[in-house]
């Protein structure tokens, strides 16, 4: 078994968990009003802004041994940078106050998963973070096209309020082509156990992050 398909076989039952989650659930089936949408995407604001900054103090604390994954880590950073701009730029056309957003904070969950990563990537092994990676990514491949594609027809908005969404979708998929690979470069054990402690943790997190956004499915359903 490759370390790929042993991190996907470790983290079964926490991806699960995440994937009945009744935001998520109804996300996808595009049962949900505009103010969930909007609470949603204002929680991804707040974990996607330090994106870049976890990555590159995952790179920066990796030594010389590491030099594959520092170096992959740098095209993540490539990749990811700016991308809270697109959410931003979501929330305001889809009728959010984009701007009491970025001025504000995260909720209790979200809050959390983020310190969890700084702490973990700072205190204990930075290639951990690739479990973080894992999770988002993931999840991204596995929802996001499909969930935009279901809002934006229940609530009747456009392309340009799922700029974030749509384009991880597609996105993600490229990079867990790589990200597999990568993993499978994995050899150490120590690495290992980080890269799955993090990725069981996040998922956790993750999950009790859409369960704090408001939804009242009763009325989503009646949209």
């Amino acid at each position: 078994m490759s370390f790929f398909q042993e991190l996907e076989r470790a983290t079964a039952d926490e991806r699960t968990a995440l994937y009945c989650v009744p935001q998520l659930v109804d996300g996808v089936r595009g049962r949900i009003t505009r103010d969930t949408y909007v609470a949603y995407l204002a929680q991804a604001y707040h974990h996607v802004s330090h994106t870049v900054p976890l990555l590159t103090r995952a790179r920066d604390g990796m030594d010389d041994a590491h030099a594959t994954f520092r170096a992959a880590l740098e095209e993540y950073i490539s990749e990811e940078t700016g991308h809270e701009k697109w959410i931003l730029n979501d929330i305001a056309r889809s009728g959010g106050d984009a701007e009491a957003v970025r001025a504000g904070g995260p909720a209790p969950a979200t809050e959390l998963m983020v310190a969890f990563a700084y702490d973990y990537v700072s205190r204990v092994n930075p290639m951990g973070m690739f479990g973080m990676v894992y999770v988002l990514e993931g999840t991204s491949i596995a929802l996001a096209t499909a969930g935009a594609s279901a809002v934006a027809t229940s609530l009747g908005l456009g392309p340009e309020c799922f700029s974030y969404l749509t384009s991880h979708g597609s996105l993600d998929q490229e990079h867990m082509a790589f990200f597999a690979k990568l993993m499978d470069q994995v050899h150490d054990p120590r690495d290992q156990a980080a890269i799955i402690h993090v990725a069981k943790r996040v998922f956790v997190l993750f999950a009790d992050m859409f369960r704090s956004i408001p939804h009242t499915p009763e009325l989503a359903h009646a949209v």
